[in-house]
C-alpha cells in the first residue's frame, strides 16, 4: 500500500474514532456527557535533536542538534485514553568536524495517548504535575540538499514518547518531551550520500522538547486533570446531604403525626389534634388548642357546674395557681409563650382583678438542655416575659415579681414531651 494512503486512512481512524466516541458518551436518556471534561487540545513543541543511524563515513551531527518542532490536535475519549495526530519538521545539519550536508525530514503520526498521572493516582497529591505516555505509526520524507539533492525518500515511522507537563492555567500547559523515532524503509542515510542498507528499523533518533498546551472547550478541567474517584465522591457526598436532608424533613419533632416539612406549626403541643398541615385544631379561633381547651374547662369549673373558671370562688382558682395547675408554656430555647399559654396569663390577671390585694410571684424554669448558667438565665428571661404581659394587660407592676429557678430535672430528659412541660412559667399568690 501507497505510504500517502496508509496516512489518510490514519486520519480517516483518528476521525472515525472520535466520531464513536462521541456516540459513547451519550448517557441512557441521550443527554450528551462530554461537558464532565474538556477533551481537544492543541500542542506547540520545538526543541533539539540527535540521529544515531544511518550516516555514511565521515558524516554526522552535533550533540544534540537544534532544529526540530511539532504541532498536534489530540482527543481524549477518556479521561485516561486518547489519540492525537501530529506533523514535525526536522533540519539535520552536519557538525563543524564533519563532511558538510544538510538534509530535512517532515513527519505526521497518529498515536495513542495515555494520561499515566491519572491511572497512577497524581491527583491523590497534586493537580499541578501529570505525565502522558505517547505512541504510534506515521508517515516521513527524508530529502537532502547538500552536497548533492536526492529525491524524497518516503518511509514508515514509529514513535514513542513520554510527555510530563505543568498546569500553568484551567486552558494551559507546559510540556515537556522526550521521543523515539525509528523509520523503516529509510533508503538512505540523514547525509543523503549513500544507500541504506540496515535491515528492519533503518534510522534511528530521538528529540526532545519543550512546549505549549491548549485546552479547547468550555468545561471547568481538560481529561488531563479530571478526576473520576474525586467526582464520584462528590456525586456521593451529595446524594448522602439530600439523604439527610430528606430524612430530616421526614422527622416529626412534636409528634403530631405530621412531618417537618409539611408542618407549619412544628411545635404543637402533644396529645392536641391537628390537621393536615400540623396546626393545631382552634374552631373558636382563640389561640387555646380544642382540647387544651376543654380540659381546662373541666379542670377549673365549679364541682357539679358547666360553668368555666370565670364562675368559680377566689379560693379555688387561687389554689390551682399556687398548686401548679395553671403555667405558661414555651418553646424549646425561647421566650415568647407558646400561643395557648396565653389563656392562663388571662386567669391571673382576672384573679388580679378581682383581688386588688393579691400580689403574684412569677417563677420561670428551663429544661435540662444546654448549659445550666445559661438555662438560669433563660428561665429568668421567660418569668421577665410574663412579668411584662401582666402589666400590659393592666397588673400594676407594684405587685408583681418575678425570679429564674434555672433548670426543672424532675423529668427525662430524652423525653420531648416531658420537656415541653417543663419549659414554663408558674405562679405563687402572696
Amino acid at each position: 500500500m501507497n505510504l500517502k494512503k496508509i496516512t489518510l486512512l490514519a486520519a480517516c481512524t483518528l476521525l472515525g474514532v472520535s466520531a464513536v466516541s462521541a456516540q459513547d458518551t451519550m448517557d441512557d436518556q441521550g443527554m450528551d456527557n462530554q461537558n464532565d471534561f474538556n477533551r481537544w487540545s492543541i500542542e506547540l513543541e520545538a526543541g533539539v535533536h540527535k540521529p544515531t543511524r544511518a550516516f555514511a563515513p565521515g558524516y554526522y551531527t552535533n550533540s544534540p542538534s537544534f532544529g526540530q518542532g511539532g504541532l498536534g490536535v489530540r482527543y481524549m475519549i477518556t479521561n485516561r485514553f486518547g489519540l492525537k495526530l501530529d506533523g514535525g519538521y526536522q533540519s539535520i545539519e552536519s557538525d563543524d568536524e564533519s563532511l558538510e550536508f544538510k538534509s530535512r525530514i517532515i513527519r505526521t503520526s497518529l498515536q495513542g495517548v495515555v494520561n499515566a498521572g491519572d491511572i497512577m493516582n497524581f491527583r491523590e497529591w497534586t493537580n499541578t504535575i501529570n505525565v502522558l505516555f505517547h505512541g504510534g505509526l506515521g508517515y516521513s520524507i527524508l530529502k537532502a540538499e547538500e552536497p548533492f539533492e536526492q529525491g524524497n525518500d518516503e518511509m514508515l515511522n514509529l514513535m514513542a514518547g513520554i510527555t510530563p507537563q505543568v498546569k500553568l492555567s484551567d486552558h494551559f500547559v507546559l510540556t515537556g518531551d522526550i521521543s523515539a523515532i525509528g523509520n523503516i524503509r529509510q533508503s538512505y542515510t540523514y547525509d543523503g550520500t549513500m544507500r541504506n542498507n540496515i535491515p528492519g528499523v533503518d534510522g534511528f533518533m530521538v528529540n526532545a522538547s519543550l512546549g505549549l498546551t491548549v485546552y479547547l472547550g468550555s468545561a471547568e478541567k481538560h481529561a488531563d486533570w479530571y478526576n473520576q474517584e474525586s467526582k464520584l465522591e462528590e456525586e456521593v457526598e451529595t446524594l448522602q446531604n439530600r439523604l439527610d436532608e430528606m430524612e430530616n424533613d421526614m422527622q416529626d419533632t412534636d409528634k403530631d403525626g405530621v412531618p417537618n416539612y409539611l408542618d407549619r406549626e412544628p411545635n404543637t403541643m402533644n396529645g392536641v389534634a391537628v390537621d393536615s398541615k400540623g396546626v393545631a385544631v382552634d374552631k373558636n379561633g382563640n389561640g387555646v388548642p380544642d382540647e387544651i381547651e376543654d380540659s381546662l374547662d373541666k379542670r377549673y369549673a365549679k364541682s357539679g357546674s358547666n360553668n368555666t373558671v370565670k364562675g368559680a370562688d377566689s379560693g379555688t382558682i387561687r389554689k390551682l395557681i399556687d398548686e401548679g395547675y395553671v403555667n405558661v408554656y414555651f418553646k424549646f430555647n425561647s421566650t415568647e409563650p407558646e400561643a395557648y399559654s396565653l389563656q392562663s396569663v388571662n386567669y391571673l390577671v382576672k384573679y388580679m382583678m378581682e383581688n386588688e390585694s393579691a400580689e403574684a410571684e412569677l417563677i420561670g424554669y428551663a429544661d435540662e438542655i444546654g448549659d445550666p448558667t445559661y438555662n438560669k438565665n433563660l428561665s429568668e428571661r421567660r418569668a421577665k416575659k410574663v412579668h411584662d404581659i401582666l402589666i400590659a394587660a393592666g397588673v400594676d407592676e407594684s405587685r408583681l415579681s418575678y425570679t429564674g429557678s434555672g433548670e426543672d430535672n424532675s423529668v427525662d430528659k430524652s423525653s420531648n414531651g416531658a420537656r415541653q412541660l417543663v419549659r414554663r412559667v408558674t405562679f405563687k399568690l402572696k
